[in-house]
């Protein structure tokens, strides 16, 4: 704990080793404005508690709060690594080198809500308290605790690019990561979508979801009170199967018990799209995405291994058709190849941010990074242009 008086106004600065040391009540006010589910108290609480997130797991959590008198006003979602699985930011040669110089690389902090390579992780500060001063505050206090607790740097993925502007940029090294989205530019159905697309594109796509449609394939959309036991049990399943299938790019940390702890509050911001073939009482393939406000995100999947098409229709068609009749503005499908461009999503850019307390090993990241970034930027850039 520590103390901090700054215009006559007392805080102090308290870390948690669980998010469920902090009372959900003090985390909602911090994040009523957030427009993604990852960084609610309910999300980050149940990766706790289903022991996807653990210290066995490799993700120690370490959250900072920042209070005023007895209130929360503030607070960062933090984890100690001890290895860089599952955050989709992917620094093992930066370790590797590390290694062949002598210089510690893990353990280091790490800021970003776990295995969700999604455009989301920010500080969370009460709307009537000023970010601008809050920001740099805490900054200086988890890097103080990383020094103390010999954590070789700290590094925030996946950030929200406004919320990037209230660090010290000349302190991190930035790194791109391309990502994909897909607008809702006032769409009034499906085809009003594809009317957009140079035909051959049209054809295409019209094809990938006529085949499944001729086998008499059916997919269903569940949310809220539809969504049963058993429908999260067989998510759960095609979760494995799907990691098992791209071993040992996987990322299998989420366990049964997370998937069937989607109830309550989560539940109703829970997305499953499930395939069920003609006679099959079980799903063939599911897709498992989050909304909030007018933003849709794109989780998880898997699928019969024989039939085609199956994933583009759960994870690129299915949710954009839903996404046009409920009036969502923005679908992010997740990370993933350059296939979506010809499906209807652009190019745009994520960041991670990366300080490391080695000079030598900082000043190697950040001069990679510059000619890195350059030339990612200038390839988006020019795919992006392919679409018009």
């Amino acid at each position: 704990m520590q103390d901090r008086t700054d215009s006559g106004i007392n805080y102090y600065l308290q870390w948690h080793d669980s998010i469920k040391s902090i009372p959900r009540e003090h985390w909602y006010p911090l994040t009523q404005n957030l427009d993604n589910p990852f960084l609610e108290w309910e999300w980050l609480y149940l990766l706790e508690r289903s022991g996807s997130v653990s210290p066995a797991s490799g993700w120690q959590p370490c959250h900072l709060g920042l209070y005023n008198s007895s209130r929360l006003i503030a607070a960062a979602p933090l984890y100690i690594k001890h290895h860089s699985q599952g955050e989709f930011v992917f620094d093992q040669q930066l370790a590797r080198l590390a290694d062949r110089l002598n210089i510690p690389y893990y353990p280091k902090l790490v800021g970003m809500s776990p295995f969700t390579p999604l455009k989301a992780y920010r500080f969370l500060v009460h709307p009537q308290h000023d970010q601008a001063y809050l920001v740099p505050l805490m900054q200086q206090e988890i890097e103080n605790f990383c020094r103390r607790h010999n954590l070789s740097g700290v590094h925030y993925h996946f950030v929200e690019q406004p919320w990037m502007k209230l660090l010290n940029a000349k302190s991190f090294a930035s790194w791109l990561h391309p990502g994909f989205v897909w607008e809702n530019h006032g769409y009034l159905d499906f085809d009003a979508f594809l009317a957009g697309f140079k035909s051959s594109r049209r054809k295409n796509i019209k094809k990938e979801r006529g085949k499944l449609a001729a086998q008499g394939i059916k997919i269903q959309a569940l949310t809220g009170d539809d969504i049963q036991p058993e429908h999260l049990q067989s998510m759960y399943s095609f979760y494995l199967h799907t990691n098992q299938k791209y071993f040992p790019w996987s990322c299998k940390f989420l366990t049964r018990e997370f998937f069937l702890g989607l109830t309550r509050k989560l539940k109703k911001q829970v997305l499953l799209l499930a395939a069920f073939g003609p006679g099959h009482k079980e799903p063939m393939g599911m897709s498992m995405l989050l909304f909030r406000k007018d933003r849709l995100f794109g989780r998880y999947w898997g699928g019969m291994d024989n039939l085609p098409f199956l994933h583009f229709s759960l994870c690129y068609y299915e949710p954009i058709n839903w996404a046009i009749q409920q009036g969502i503005q923005t679908f992010d499908p997740g990370m993933g190849g350059e296939h979506k461009l010809s499906r209807g999503f652009r190019l745009l850019p994520n960041y991670s941010l990366h300080r490391i307390f080695d000079p030598q090993l900082q000043y190697i990241l950040t001069s990679c990074l510059q000619e890195s970034n350059m030339h990612l930027q200038q390839n988006m850039d020019e795919l992006n242009r392919t679409l018009n």
